[in-house]
């Protein structure tokens, strides 16, 4: 008989008690924090039918995703492995509303592969998206909103990585590239490889201008000065470049302005997520810490595919990961005890308490109330014909 049958799969934990408490608190924390900025609240199902799940999103999260046949329609389902495309949908085909649309959520995503080695397969992915509002006023909300979080859950020193993918994609379509040509230079160009940069560039036969525009991009990293440099080598790009540069920079001085004590590196080579991204892109960093904690972007084009297309524009993060790295000592709750005892005011009084707040744990027996730990720092007494909290001794 095997011994092991306890054990959870690889990437899939559990939280107990006290973390398990502590964790709730944040989830709150964070969703007053959403709430307090005007995002509604959506609780999307864990599973859909898989097409609506990948719609727009990529190759990538096709990977990521768990299927599994509905035996009642015999129809291809998927574990969601992203809460944004589900989102998306409710924006378009649900509330179809012509302003602004807030949304926020939180929930488990599951994967069937960690985005790094060792990592969680169960992510609680906490993220929020606003659509219907395209520029760069609500891309700098939906940073600020983002970082807000992370300040929220405890998290200060922050570095923040930004571009913007619409330089590239306004540089590929005015060289015409093919779609195989397109994502090989954009993997080369994440890459930092200037060798295969070099070796794409000269097999298309581009105008000079054009090539030193691609080709610039490759070093077009660095900090605030850095994107000073990027409009200088891209000052005579076509006028779609120019606007994703003068977007990014005003999204950066917005929220620059309102964070202080931000790290900035700016990086317009930095296409991730470059199959559904159309705009500002942006991922936030911690000492310490070698992945993002928190990313988002614009999106433009995912709602069309839900039979409207909106401007996008949201972040999302893993509660679980913020809680690990936070790494705070969970603190048992404590609480009251009430003895075993058949007495309506010790009832009276028991009903007040959590009425108020309390946590109050109603002894079984005599023998529980006086030999084992209950968690509770405090007891009712019975003083002068009367029950009164005191603390237990």
């Amino acid at each position: 008989m095997r011994r092991d049958h306890w054990l959870l799969p690889v990437g899939f934990e559990e939280i107990l008690p006290p973390a398990a408490r502590h964790a709730e608190q944040v989830r709150r924390r964070l969703l007053d924090l959403l709430d307090a900025w005007g995002y509604d609240l959506v609780m999307p199902p864990l599973v859909e039918y898989l097409e609506s799940l990948l719609t727009g999103v990529g190759h990538e999260l096709d990977l990521k995703t768990f299927k599994l046949t509905d035996q009642l329609t015999g129809r291809l389902m998927g574990l969601r492995a992203d809460i944004t495309p589900q989102a998306a949908r409710i924006d378009a085909h649900y509330l179809r509303r012509d302003t602004p649309v807030r949304l926020c959520y939180v929930g488990p995503v599951v994967r069937t592969r960690p985005d790094e080695f060792g990592g969680a397969r169960e992510p609680w992915q906490i993220g929020a998206e606003l659509f219907g509002q395209s520029g760069a006023r609500a891309d700098t909300e939906v940073l600020r909103l983002m970082l807000a979080l992370l300040e929220t859950a405890g998290f200060s020193g922050l570095h923040v990585d930004i571009g913007h993918v619409g330089v590239y994609r306004a540089l590929a379509r005015e060289a015409r590239m093919d779609g195989i040509t397109e994502q090989e230079l954009h993997d080369a160009l994440r890459r930092r490889s200037r060798v295969e940069v070099d070796a794409i560039l000269a097999g298309l036969n581009l105008p000079v201008r054009l090539e030193r525009h691609l080709r610039a991009l490759i070093d077009l990293h660095g900090g605030a000065a850095e994107l000073e440099a990027a409009e200088a080598a891209l000052a005579d790009a076509n006028p779609d470049v120019k606007a994703a540069l003068g977007d990014l920079k005003a999204v950066w001085q917005a929220v620059d302005r309102a964070h202080e004590g931000l790290e900035w590196h700016f990086d317009l080579a930095e296409l991730s997520g470059y199959g559904y991204h159309t705009g500002v892109v942006f991922s936030a960093f911690v000492a310490g810490y070698g992945q993002a904690i928190a990313q988002g972007g614009r999106y433009d084009e995912i709602g069309r595919a839900f039979g409207r297309s909106r401007p996008a524009v949201g972040f999302s993060a893993d509660l679980r990961l913020l809680l690990k790295l936070r790494d705070e000592v969970a603190r048992p709750a404590g609480g009251v005890l009430a003895p075993c005892c058949d007495d309506v005011r010790l009832r009276d009084a028991v009903r007040a308490l959590r009425a108020s707040g309390e946590r109050v744990i109603e002894a079984l027996s005599e023998e529980a109330e006086h030999g084992r730990d209950m968690g509770c720092d405090r007891e009712l007494v019975q003083q002068d014909g009367r029950w009164t909290v005191v603390v237990r001794r």
